[in-house]
């Protein structure tokens, strides 16, 4: 519990920022499951224009259905709080 608000604070004070990038991977893991109930958690790795760098962030259920791997766009995020990401439009 203490690393989790150790965690918001870090982010609650990192600067909200926006790169390109593209998505690399995409996983789920399942917690719980036998009496209690199962949960499914949603993850997707970017891989920032310069190569060299991935993030992993948890993400929402219905983001991870619409984002695949390949996809470039603008990833926003805040240390390591997943914001958001705009897909760029291929001509």
């Amino acid at each position: 519990m203490i690393k989790g608000i150790s965690t918001w604070s870090s982010n609650n004070d990192a600067p909200r920022l926006t790169v390109p990038a593209r998505v690399v991977a995409k996983r789920t893991s399942i917690h719980g499951g036998g009496e209690t109930r199962a949960y499914n958690h949603y993850y997707i790795t970017f891989e920032v224009d310069s190569g060299d760098d991935r993030m992993e962030f948890q993400i929402m259920d219905f983001e991870y259905g619409q984002l695949t791997e390949g996809d470039s766009g603008d990833l926003h995020f805040q240390g390591t709080r997943y914001l958001g990401f705009t897909r760029k439009r291929e001509n």
